[in-house]
């Protein structure tokens, strides 16, 4: 069943989260994803969520999204990741 990876980025750092951006692409699609929402100004409709940058990434499951998350085909990436943002996470089945 489909899955979506999504991720609420706060960068702390612009210039090496841009790094990020050019080295993800090629991991994603790797494990069959593909980008849903990258960016974007998120508009709270209710709640406190106080939301920065979303990323929404499509994957055909939900172990092909966390096979994704620890490959060696995105290791550099995350490490960069975590120099360069605060992240949350969570993966969730489609419907």
């Amino acid at each position: 069943m489909t899955a979506y990876a999504i991720f609420d980025v706060d960068v702390t750092d612009a210039e090496q989260y841009n790094e990020y951006k050019k080295l993800v692409p090629p991991s994603i699609a790797a494990y069959g994803g593909k980008f849903v929402v990258r960016g974007g100004e998120p508009e709270v409709l209710e709640g406190e969520w106080s939301p920065r940058r979303i990323v929404m990434l499509e994957f055909p499951s939900v172990e092909i999204a966390r096979q994704w998350l620890d490959s060696p085909e995105y290791a550099q990436a995350r490490a960069l990741r975590h120099i360069a943002a605060s992240t949350n996470a969570i993966v969730v089945q489609g419907v």
